[in-house]
Formats: C-alpha cells, sequence, structure tokens
C-alpha cells in the first residue's frame, strides 16, 4: 500500500506568491511569540471572551462548508482572516460565504480560500471576495507561477469585485424601456 502525503500548499495572492505567516492549529495552545494561528470554527469558538481578546490579530477560524457564518459575525471586526474550506472542488458552499462576509457583514480582512483550490476556480474565488489562497494543485501552482490565470472576461451575475471595464452582460443592470 502505498502512503499519500498531501502537499504542503503555498500561499497564493493577485499580487503573487508569498509566505504564509498564519498556521493552522487545533488549538489556541499554538499561539506563541509572533504565531499567527487559524483555528477551526469549535476550537475559536471555546474561546472565552478574555483570551480571545488577547489573541486578537493572531487568531483567525477555518469555517467548513457545513458551518453557519452566525456564530462569528459579531466577531468579525477583531478576526484579521477568515477561511474559508473547499474540501472539494465540487463543494460551492463557500463562494456563498465569501459574498456573504464581503456584501452583508463588510468584512474587510482576509478571505482565504484553503483545500482543492483548482485553477479555473480562482477567477470566480477572486470575484466573490478572496483575497488569498492555500494552493496544492500541481496545475495551478505551475499556472499562478507562470502568470496564467486564465477566466472569462463577460460576467452576468453580481458579485464582490466588480468585472473589469468593457464589454459584458450590461442589460442584466439597465431598467427595461
Amino acid at each position: 500500500m502505498t502512503e499519500t502525503t498531501t502537499p504542503t500548499p503555498r500561499l497564493w495572492t493577485p499580487q503573487g506568491f508569498r509566505e504564509d505567516e498564519w498556521r493552522h492549529a487545533e488549538s489556541v495552545d499554538a499561539l506563541g511569540g509572533n504565531a499567527k494561528v487559524i483555528l477551526p470554527l469549535e476550537a475559536f469558538l471555546a474561546l472565552d471572551g478574555e483570551a480571545r481578546e488577547r489573541a486578537a490579530g493572531s487568531v483567525g477560524v477555518q469555517i467548513l462548508p457545513g458551518e453557519k457564518l452566525d456564530a462569528i459575525v459579531p466577531h468579525l471586526a477583531s478576526l484579521p482572516l477568515v477561511s474559508l474550506a473547499f474540501p472539494a472542488f465540487s463543494d460551492g458552499r463557500s463562494y456563498s460565504k465569501a459574498l456573504l462576509l464581503r456584501d452583508r457583514y463588510g468584512y474587510a480582512g482576509i478571505v482565504r480560500a484553503a483545500g482543492d483550490v483548482l485553477i479555473d476556480q480562482i477567477p470566480l474565488m477572486l470575484r466573490t471576495g478572496f483575497s488569498e489562497f492555500e494552493v496544492t494543485n500541481e496545475t495551478a501552482l505551475r499556472r499562478l507561477e507562470e502568470d496564467r490565470l486564465g477566466g472569462i472576461p463577460f460576467h452576468y451575475q453580481p458579485s464582490a469585485r466588480p468585472a473589469q471595464p468593457g464589454v459584458r452582460y450590461s442589460w442584466r443592470r439597465q431598467p427595461a424601456v
């Protein structure tokens, strides 16, 4: 039986690859010094108010597709990072969560995509409000290294990030005559 290992994710932003100052942890015990940790939702919610206040700016939270955003809404002002999980490329619930964070809740912090992030998903992820990506897929890494993001330039659905100027489906936003 061959053992499969999950490749270490590389952090990509629209400005390119960069070092990741955040690491995933199971509890706030991983904090220390200048460490910045991303906790699972359950671990984040288990922190008492004082611990959460002490860790402000150093603790982010990861939300799985089946978990609701409602639990973190009261804490968004002190959360520098919300990581939304993509356990499988076919599970798109985190797209909706990113859009809700940006549009409904006005969240201005980092919205990170983590998990099965594929190259053809990144343009829509950017439009729905993601700001950075943990990428492990070899094809996605190669294309991002080559600065070949791709994507479709025409958008007909609303998004957190407007389409580039030029040809688009403007009839969707104009009143009927």
